[in-house]
């Protein structure tokens, strides 16, 4: 019998912090390789809805998109609802790190501008 995965607060686990407004390819590209380096994600979702024209999802409808994309993840993953984030601060060393992953030009060029837009029309 297949072990059922559980997300385990106990585990070191990356954090991803967006508003996805909407989750879209790029987003699930970072999240798959956060995944692939701990095992386990955070992710946290800023509640940004009515801020702007910007962002005109709820975190409700975001949170329903995140989970269909990332179904086949499920435990391995939580969605945190969080204030909208402007800074990210630590004192001194703290043990964990702070990293940018890098990925293709093509990922690099997804913009949920253009999305909001069309899917908005």
């Amino acid at each position: 019998m297949a072990k059922k995965n559980k997300f385990s607060w106990k585990k070191q686990t990356a954090i991803y912090i967006g508003r996805f407004q909407p989750f879209h390819k790029g987003h699930e590209t970072l999240f798959l390789k956060a995944l692939k380096k701990d095992g386990q994600v955070a992710i946290l979702v800023m509640d940004s809805f009515g801020i702007n024209k910007k962002n005109p999802f709820k975190f409700s409808y975001v949170k329903k998109k995140i989970n269909q994309t990332l179904e086949k993840y499920k435990g391995r993953y939580i969605i945190i609802k969080v204030p909208v984030i402007s800074r990210v601060v630590y004192g001194r060393k703290v043990g964990y790190k702070i990293e940018k992953i890098k990925t293709t030009q093509l990922v690099e060029n997804i913009s949920a501008t253009k999305i909001r837009k069309n899917l908005l029309k």
